[in-house]
């Protein structure tokens, strides 16, 4: 008699689920790949070749948030106003054309190029965060490298000075409760709301003084941009780009290196491979975010009623894209569970797909691709130095917030 499995029970807030995510994820990509999930009441999709089509089906509307703060009762409403009015004009929460205007308008100045002009400073800033660990044994990864080095290169690209480093990484991870977080606390509105708030602030004084006396950075280009067709950005749109890029632009690039070395101390061959040999680091960086990526899911909302694996998603319902669950998918890579630095295939899925691809993913890429060599290099033994690590409780972003290591020169 064949055995019965037990039925499927996705738990996304449980912290044994959350340490080890993937052999659920492969029950669910065999079993029932287009999931209804009763605790979040909307579907979950983790084969790879349907979460790629879901990123470029028109038919899913990245447009979530908008609705949602309007099914809110008015003094809801009025309690997160801030949250509301900026991250409404994130460009990863609308669709086109607005989506179009606003990705068009930020990349002319944001973009492949202006990245790639980082590499000396993305450079210099990890040479100071390993220099200034010194003779240390005992490192928090995070706090110590991980954390500061793409908030500062995003700072330094915006112009936010240095000094300032604390206070926007206390604010960004106060605003991550409202974007990454279940609502099972209450006061984590309310958090989110005065951070937010807090930024907007900060950057509105910031944007001032660039539009009386500019200066070489991307807040200056882009306080002053004007394009024929798209026109220029509004004062509520700047601050809330300016948020965006300072909030996305390293919070997922912190994940990606911490899991990145987590990966690493797990296949400590593969970790060789790449001492031995940093001209991998392009490649490694590549199958690092395949393996364990810096974002859980990305959310739609279903726009024009579909079927797939025998199930009606309707108009109106939320579709969680789980990037990582695709990105394990057998029938994309052969033996998805080992770490390979020199694998070959299809691309991954960490950054998205098609027109909402994460916009900084060069940068992010760049970092990774300075960071790991310089690490290995500087640190010939690298041992963990944790007992369990807390992975955070959250569908969107994929990390960790301490992760201890015992290092040597």
């Amino acid at each position: 008699m064949a055995a019965v499995l037990n039925p499927l029970d996705y738990r996304p807030e449980d912290a044994a689920f959350n340490a080890d995510p993937f052999p659920l994820y492969r029950r669910m990509r065999d079993e029932d790949p287009c999931h209804w999930s009763p605790r979040l009441k909307a579907w979950v999709l983790t084969r790879y070749d349907d979460v790629r089509r879901a990123c470029l089906d028109a038919g899913m509307s990245s447009d979530r948030l908008r609705p949602f703060f309007a099914s809110m009762p008015t003094p809801e409403q009025e309690r997160i106003r801030d949250i509301i009015r900026y991250l409404s004009a994130w460009m990863v929460f609308r669709d086109p054309p607005d989506h179009t205007r606003l990705r068009k308008l930020t990349a002319s100045v944001f973009n492949v190029k202006s990245m790639h002009a980082m590499r000396p400073d993305v450079e210099e800033i990890a040479d100071w965060l390993l220099q200034r660990i010194g003779e240390r044994t005992q490192v928090d990864f995070i706090a110590d490298f991980a954390g500061p080095l793409p908030a500062l290169v995003i700072m330094r690209m915006l112009g936010v000075p240095r000094e300032d480093l604390e206070k926007v990484k206390t604010l960004s991870d106060r605003m991550a409760l409202f974007i990454g977080s279940s609502r099972a606390n209450p006061e984590k509105y309310d958090i989110a709301e005065a951070a937010t708030h807090e930024m907007a602030e900060f950057f509105r004084a910031m944007i001032a003084a660039r539009r009386t006396q500019p200066r070489a950075d991307l807040l200056s280009q882009l306080v002053n941009l004007r394009d024929e067709t798209e026109g220029q950005l509004s004062e509520d749109e700047l601050i809330a780009t300016c948020i965006l890029l300072l909030f996305a632009g390293h919070e997922t690039t912190t994940n990606h290196i911490g899991n990145g070395l987590v990966a690493l101390l797990g296949f400590p061959g593969e970790m060789a491979r790449l001492r031995a040999d940093p001209g991998l680091a392009a490649a490694a960086v590549e199958e690092l975010l395949r393996y364990e990526g810096p974002s859980g899911a990305q959310v739609r909302v279903v726009a024009q009623a579909t079927e797939l694996h025998g199930k009606t998603l309707r108009a109106g319902d939320r579709v969680f894209l789980l990037l990582n669950a695709a990105n394990r998918d057998e029938r994309a890579y052969p033996d998805p569970d080992r770490l390979d630095l020199s694998r070959d295939g299809v691309p991954h899925l960490a950054f998205g797909f098609g027109t909402h691809i994460c916009l900084g993913f060069p940068l992010a890429r760049l970092e990774g691709q300075i960071a790991f060599p310089r690490v290995l290099d500087r640190f010939r033994r690298i041992e963990p130095a944790w007992t369990r690590l807390n992975w955070f409780d959250s569908m969107v972003f994929r990390g960790v917030s301490t992760l201890p290591i015992e290092v040597a020169r």
